[in-house]
């Protein structure tokens, strides 16, 4: 099917149900149609009112019959475009046209009212040629009947007039049918963007809030493992705070997948220190956070999150230190790495836990107009550093349920 048919019929159709619109609206689309196509039918209307002037006898017989085949090819022709049957249409035009012709000893300068029909399909099927048709179809109604003398009557003015604008008004609604499909189509192609970026948040968000979790529940186990021997109190309470994570954890999951998040720094630098403690590293965090604006709070409070959760993954480190500023968090330890490389951090390869967990903060200090530095130090720890530059705060929108 040509890509102008498409854009008018069917494709339509097709892109309605792609985005789920309501049958009710399907329905109010399909009876405008209706009424445009049964619109059309008051001029073979007209042509049979001349026939019926001009001719009597088995000529009237003869016209009546030329325009009844006429209004049936209508009505076949509008079930095929809605079909998408574009070889039946083109069939049925010229059927179309030649009836025109027909009609013309019948119904003389009044015809053209059928010519108007042929010329309206055109500009829906054929706009790139719908112009040249117009034009030639305009100057034919107007030109002929003064051409023929046996006809008594000088120019088709109101035929050639009727003409024109009729298509010029059929154009007009299959510019605005193609608008409307372009339209839904966006609209279906938006749902879809946002349905997307809904997934991945929610990806990143149980990547990060259960990568720390998680990690926090092990180290504590394995703690209240060793101490069951030696502090069977102590251990207690250890397993009762890996229940309590155990519980926040999943608070924090329904949390991710349903938008709300309450995510603060100094929450994760109060987590942070017991998570560290419990993994035998020495916490340096600060005991306020003053300096840090409301509203990089949140971010802030991310960023520690993820890095202390790799330091105590990965790191082998003795100690860990967090400094905050009013526009960065860097986060330094000591350790070697679990695979013996120099940097704390372990390794960063797409495939790694933190090379994902990396990849999740970049993205959420990106959208915060911020950077990100990462790497080892020497002669060995590893430094996470995230900047946020005054000058990135005006330009930032609060972020809405279901964003980041």
């Amino acid at each position: 099917m040509d890509e102008d048919t498409q854009a008018t019929l069917p494709g339509h159709a097709a892109a309605e149900r792609a985005t789920g619109e309501r049958a009710p609206q399907r329905w109010v689309q399909g009876w405008r149609r209706i009424m445009l196509g049964a619109g059309m039918l008051v001029y073979p209307c007209l042509t049979a009112v001349a026939v019926n002037d001009n001719v009597s006898g088995a000529a009237l017989v003869a016209g009546y019959a030329v325009v009844g085949a006429f209004c049936l090819c209508f009505v076949l022709t509008a079930t095929a475009m809605v079909r998408g049957r574009r070889r039946q249409v083109l069939l049925l035009l010229a059927v179309m046209s030649a009836l025109f012709l027909a009609a013309l000893p019948f119904a003389h300068e009044n015809a053209f009212y059928l010519a108007t029909v042929v010329v309206s399909f055109v500009a829906v099927l054929r706009r790139r040629h719908a112009t040249r048709v117009t034009a030639a179809a305009t100057l034919a109604a107007l030109l002929v009947p003064w051409a023929v003398p046996a006809w008594h009557t000088g120019p088709g003015t109101f035929q050639a007039l009727a003409l024109l604008f009729t298509v010029l008004t059929t154009g007009a609604f299959a510019e605005i049918a193609t608008t409307n499909q372009a339209l839904v189509a966006a609209r279906a192609e938006v749902a879809r963007l946002a349905s997307e970026a809904e997934r991945n948040r929610i990806a990143r968000d149980l990547h990060d809030l259960l990568g720390h979790s998680l990690t926090a529940i092990t180290v504590k186990s394995r703690l209240a493992q060793r101490l069951a021997a030696k502090d069977l109190d102590q251990s207690l309470a250890e397993m009762a705070a890996v229940e309590s994570l155990s519980r926040q954890a999943l608070a924090d999951v329904r949390a991710a997948v349903t938008g709300y998040r309450d995510v603060t720094l100094a929450g994760e630098l109060a987590r942070g220190r017991e998570l560290l403690r419990a993994a035998g590293v020495v916490a340096d965090l600060p005991t306020s956070t003053d300096p840090v604006a409301t509203q990089d709070g949140e971010l802030f409070g991310w960023v520690v999150r993820e890095g202390l959760t790799n330091v105590v993954r990965h790191a082998r480190a003795d100690r860990c230190t967090v400094t905050v500023t009013g526009s960065s968090v860097e986060i330094r330890d000591d350790g070697t790495g679990a695979d013996g490389r120099t940097g704390g951090g372990g390794g960063t390869g797409e495939g790694s836990g933190i090379g994902k967990g990396l990849r999740g903060l970049r993205e959420r200090v990106a959208a915060a107009g911020g950077t990100v530095e990462a790497g080892p130090l020497s002669p060995r720890g590893w430094r996470l550093l995230v900047t946020v530059p005054p000058g990135a705060r005006h330009r930032r929108t609060p972020a809405r349920k279901g964003t980041t």
